[in-house]
């Protein structure tokens, strides 16, 4: 698990109820006003979080990489701007705008931004016995 997902699990354990820029009161934002490229590796901004889901802006400085990993919620990849390359269980995903991706649970992935790169990243409960 690369450094800046450490970063945000620890977060997560030492404070469960992360403040969030989106509220029952501000309920729209623009990605140009909040998408912020760190000079080096991954910056994440939660947006909104409720029991199920949690929403994560991620920005990625151009050639960052978040290493192989894995994690026991379903998630999907909204790319806003950018490009680069999801690995999910040894496929290759290319990433640009308007790619939407779903991870599966507990599967293997990781990912390389080739340029400055900003997506939507969400967590969601695992269904157990889902028919879908």
């Amino acid at each position: 698990m690369s450094l800046s997902l450490k970063l945000i699990s620890l977060q997560q354990r030492k404070h469960p109820m992360t403040t969030s820029i989106l509220s029952l009161k501000i309920t729209k934002i623009r990605w140009a006003d909040i998408i912020e490229y760190p000079q080096h590796g991954a910056k994440s901004k939660v947006l909104l979080e409720d029991g199920n889901c949690r929403y994560t802006l991620m920005s990625l400085a151009a050639e960052s990489t978040i290493a192989e990993h894995t994690n026991p919620r379903n998630a999907t990849v909204n790319v806003i701007e950018g490009q680069g390359v999801l690995t999910l269980e040894d496929q290759e995903i290319v990433l640009e705008s308007g790619v939407f991706a779903f991870i599966p649970a507990n599967a293997r992935h990781a990912l390389k931004a080739a340029t400055n790169l900003a997506f939507l990243l969400t967590l969601s409960e695992q269904v157990a016995n889902s028919k879908h």
